[in-house]
């Protein structure tokens, strides 16, 4: 049996960092640092983590909202989610992980931009 994705990108530890520069990267990214401004990045980054552990197929500890009811009346642009999946590439560099993991990982992004972008 193969490695899940999650125990690939380094289990619980090596998710809580690659989502810990992903949201500092957010917060630098002047498409979707507005978004952020005022946010509790605590709070974020334990949710974000929490979804890409779960997601991921590590354990079942995500318990936050579904990706629909998060950016509800957000009105996310193309440009924001664009940057967002920017942000996530080089989060993934920045924390070592491989080529393939990198493109799951996007795929699986990529995947929720429905749930995501207009709505």
């Amino acid at each position: 049996m193969s490695a899940t994705l999650y125990d690939r990108l380094g289990g619980t530890d090596g998710i809580r960092r690659i989502v810990d520069t992903l949201v500092d990267n957010h917060s630098k990214n002047p498409v979707v640092s507005a978004r952020f401004a005022g946010s509790d990045m605590k709070h974020l980054k334990q949710m974000a983590g929490d979804f890409f552990i779960t997601g991921s197929g590590g354990p079942e500890i995500y318990a936050g909202k579904d990706m629909a009811s998060a950016h509800r009346h957000m009105n996310i642009s193309g440009d924001e989610f664009v940057a967002v999946l920017d942000d996530a590439v080089n989060a993934l560099k920045a924390n070592d992980v491989g080529q393939q993991e990198q493109e799951e990982v996007l795929y699986i992004l990529y995947n929720l931009k429905g749930q995501v972008v207009g709505i």
